[in-house]
């Protein structure tokens, strides 16, 4: 269900960028549609809404405004370029992962991870030299989400909680939006009051409009939160390599919907990127499985 949804929801997003291309605007859409999902959930009691105290709100603010800032980011790359190139770019996380890990928090990274890091950063830079839609923006957009996603997920090992996955992603959702509407109305307001909506009216009418914000916004919803409620019942292997074939999937089906021409180069690039991206989660993995095991022991 995780891969459908976000197959679907990467397919569907960039149909609306070929004839709506506002990246911020459909950003807070994608997190005002889930709002508005689990405000209606919790109304009706699922799942009960957990209560949040001050020292809660503190832990989750950061985690939020990492991730408000890496999706608008990487809607922007979207925008931008080929769904199949950000994926590409975005397979260089693990690489970040560790080094934040190795220079912000202080752990040691062993050998072997930075060396599983290689083919990741040779395939995406091969794949980016001979990439058809290539452009800076798309490009530098693409590495800014991934240097937030980084921090968002060092912000929230800080702020594991006993709430179920559910209610925090629920909140940091909420919190996210409030972050991401000022940068939509300064950077997108004058320009869709003045043609943007009517253009994309004109183009394919106010009901498909209308429909396609809505679906593109629970699809992003619903494939976040089946991504975090499999993270709660899986070991990190096996989430690990999930997230690895997720992009496979993604890269895959939009390159068949959308008839992207790529280069053989650009093709072997983000294979070799997709195998070291592989190589590297099973390294993690195995290392976090070895840390519990000690524990337990």
């Amino acid at each position: 269900m995780w891969y459908f949804l976000n197959v679907i929801f990467n397919i569907l997003n960039k149909k609306i960028y070929n004839y709506f291309p506002y990246p911020y605007f459909v950003s807070v859409i994608h997190l005002f549609v889930g709002v508005v999902y689990c405000l209606v959930s919790w109304a009706v009691g699922l799942p009960k809404r957990a209560p949040i105290d001050s020292n809660l709100l503190k832990l989750l603010i950061p985690v939020a405004v990492c991730h408000g800032l890496g999706h608008v980011t990487s809607n922007v790359s979207f925008a931008a370029v080929a769904v199949s190139f950000t994926h590409t770019i975005k397979a260089l996380e693990p690489f970040f992962n560790a080094a934040a890990s190795q220079f912000i928090l202080g752990q040691s990274i062993p050998i072997t991870l930075w060396l599983s890091l290689a083919p990741v950063v040779i395939g995406v830079s091969m794949a980016s030299l001979t990439e058809l839609s290539f452009n800076w923006t798309g490009f530098i957009s693409a590495m800014i989400s991934n240097i937030s996603f980084t921090y968002r997920s060092i912000y929230s090992k800080k702020a594991m909680t006993d709430m179920d996955s559910t209610n925090v992603y629920a909140y940091i959702s909420i919190i996210a939006l409030f972050v991401c509407i000022p940068p939509a109305l300064i950077f997108e307001g004058p320009q869709l009051l003045k043609h943007g909506f009517n253009d994309a009216i004109a183009k394919v009418g106010m009901t498909k409009f209308i429909s396609d914000l809505f679906w593109v916004g629970m699809f992003y919803h619903l494939y976040n939160q089946l991504a975090t409620n499999t993270l709660e019942r899986v070991a990190p292997l096996t989430h690990a390599v999930g997230n690895v074939l997720k992009r496979v999937f993604v890269i895959g089906f939009s390159i068949i919907v959308f008839g992207n021409k790529i280069s053989t180069q650009t093709g072997i690039g983000t294979a070799v990127a997709i195998a070291g991206v592989a190589a590297y989660s099973f390294i993690k993995a195995k290392m976090e499985e070895e840390k519990r095991q000690m524990k337990a022991a």
